[in-house]
C-alpha cells in the first residue's frame, strides 16, 4: 500500500490517480499507524512553504514523517514536499523545515525575460546515476511549477538537475529518501517511469 500525506497542501488527487493507474493501492492519509504501515510514502504539496510547515506540524506529521524515514521506508516529496525536506526556505524566513536533507530553498531570479513562477517544461540532466531515474534517458522533460529551487547542501544527494536562469538541483536521492522539484504526475510517460522507478524500490 501507497500512503499519501495528507495535510490540506493540494495537488493530491492527481498523485493518487498515477499511482493508482500504476497498479498500487493508494490510501490518502493523516493517520500516523496507516502512513507507518505502508510499503512507500509520498508527500506531495503546493503552496508556500511556512504554511505546509505549520499544518504538518498542526497535524503532528513531522515525527510520524522522520519516523517513516528513519524506519527505512521508500519515501518520496513531490514539488512543495521537495522543498519541505530540507532546512528553510527565503519564502518563509525564520521557519525551520524537515531537514531531513542538507540544503535551503532559494528564490528564482528575476531577469534575462524569465517568467517567474517558472510553469512549464523542462529538460533534465543526470550529475550520477540513481534508482529514481533508471531507463530514464538524459535531457527527459518534465513538468514543472515553481518559484522556488533548492540548492543542496550535500552535491552527493543530487540526482537530477536542470537549468532555468540558474543551476537547480530538480531532484535528490538519498538512501530511502527521494523527492522532485517537479511533477512526476503530470510529466506523462517519463513521469510515469519514475513514478514506477520509485514504486518497484
Amino acid at each position: 500500500m501507497v500512503a499519501i500525506i495528507d495535510y490540506d497542501a493540494g495537488n493530491i488527487k492527481s498523485v493518487e490517480n498515477a499511482v493508482r493507474f500504476l497498479g498500487h493501492e493508494v490510501k490518502v492519509t493523516a493517520d500516523a499507524g496507516e502512513i507507518l504501515s505502508a510499503d512507500h510514502i509520498i508527500l506531495p504539496g503546493v503552496g508556500a512553504f511556512g504554511d505546509a510547515m505549520q499544518r504538518l506540524r498542526a497535524a503532528d506529521l513531522e515525527g510520524t514523517i522522520r519516523q517513516a524515514v528513519e524506519a527505512g521506508k521508500p519515501f518520496l516529496g513531490i514539488c512543495l514536499g521537495l522543498q519541505l525536506i530540507f532546512e528553510e526556505s527565503e519564502e518563509s524566513p525564520g521557519v525551520k523545515g524537515l531537514a531531513l536533507l542538507p540544503g535551503r530553498i532559494k528564490r528564482i531570479p528575476d531577469g534575462d525575460g524569465r517568467k517567474v513562477p517558472q510553469i512549464g517544461w523542462n529538460d533534465l540532466s543526470f550529475p550520477r546515476q540513481s534508482r529514481l531515474f533508471e531507463g530514464v534517458p538524459e535531457g527527459s522533460y518534465v513538468y514543472f511549477v515553481h518559484s522556488y529551487y533548492l540548492e543542496a547542501g550535500d552535491p552527493a544527494d543530487v540526482a537530477a538537475r536542470t537549468e532555468y536562469g540558474v543551476r537547480i538541483d530538480a531532484a535528490v536521492e538519498h538512501g530511502n529518501l527521494f523527492a522532485c522539484q517537479f511533477h512526476p504526475e503530470k510529466s506523462e510517460r517519463i513521469g510515469m517511469q519514475i513514478l514506477r522507478n520509485f514504486l518497484e524500490i
